[in-house]
């Protein structure tokens, strides 16, 4: 995969693909190059004005493509389950699940759940496992959940896993990257035999605006340290979602695949697979999150493959 680029997307003419958060930043990209490459894609935004402003952007770049806006909040089951009722009736290709938050100051999602935890795992936790009838529809569908360098720090505290005892934001977020890894690999290993991938991509260190929702809501409207060291160091949104759509559209991808940038630390450059913590890698972490994620949810995965 030396020198992969979106310029070498294979045709996506007939997939069908949704791409959770996509309003702006790494998921705007990732639709973008989907459609300029063919997919009906799907484009999921909690706010309608903005999803709405994203499609129309999409469409002024390509003028004949195929995509719509699912308005979804990850940070309520019951939008999840009202997405994968509206969306989840015709064959689905390509999952991604990109949508997600960072460092914010403690809340809570509607269904009690820490922000964070809610919003990275919970809520595409539920949704994967909604969809999972319209992917299995596809002879050899996949489920792309989009993680972070950050996990290398992330540990899970079961004992504590909302935060409630005790909260750090960085913290929160490193745990919530690192369930998103420790759900891929279950996800894949429930899968096997099915055609089903799971796989995972970061985006390196990647401008978004994703790292100006926490110091606003600080009040520091001077977006605080993070972004003035992204603007400098760090790569697009376009190059940020190179890992994404290698893990989602490229030949050759294994479940339980890892993508990230290829350059120093992995923080900039073009896809490569990359190595997880030993966190990531857990049995007995990843089979309690599993059993934690349905409970708190209250969806079961179905069984699907013998």
């Amino acid at each position: 995969m030396t020198g992969w680029t979106a310029r070498d997307i294979p045709d996506q003419a007939l997939r069908r693909i949704i791409v959770t958060g996509a309003n702006s930043g790494l998921g705007f990209h990732t639709a973008l190059e989907l459609a300029r490459h063919g997919a009906t894609v799907v484009m999921t935004a909690r706010d309608k004005e903005k999803g709405g402003e994203a499609v129309r952007r999409v469409r002024a770049e390509v003028p004949d493509a195929k995509v719509e806006l699912g308005q979804l909040d990850l940070a309520d089951l019951s939008s999840v389950e009202a997405f994968a009722t509206a969306y989840g009736n015709e064959p689905l290709d390509v999952l991604v699940n990109n949508a997600g938050v960072m460092a914010i100051p403690r809340m809570e999602t509607v269904d009690g759940f820490e922000m964070q935890i809610g919003t990275n795992h919970f809520g595409p936790f539920a949704l994967t496992a909604l969809l999972l009838p319209a992917l299995t529809q596809r002879q050899a569908p996949r489920v792309v959940t989009v993680s972070s360098f950050m996990h290398w720090f992330g540990a899970m505290d079961f004992d504590d896993l909302m935060g409630e005892r005790r909260y750090q934001p960085w913290t929160a977020y490193e745990q919530s990257k690192l369930a998103n890894l420790l759900f891929m690999r279950g996800l894949n290993r429930r899968a096997q035999g099915s055609g089903l991938v799971s796989a995972a991509a970061h985006p390196g260190l990647s401008a978004t605006n994703l790292q100006n929702v926490a110091p606003r809501m600080r009040g520091d409207h001077g977006g605080g340290w993070l972004p003035t060291v992204t603007r400098v160091v760090g790569q697009s949104p376009a190059m940020g979602a190179l890992p994404q759509l290698h893990a989602a559209t490229a030949p050759g991808v294994r479940g339980g695949d890892f993508f990230g940038p290829r350059g120093l630390a992995e923080q900039r450059g073009r896809p490569k697979r990359v190595r997880m913590s030993k966190n990531a890698r857990s049995d007995e972490s990843e089979q309690a999150l599993w059993g934690r994620s349905e409970e708190l949810t209250g969806v079961t995965y179905p069984v699907l493959w013998a």
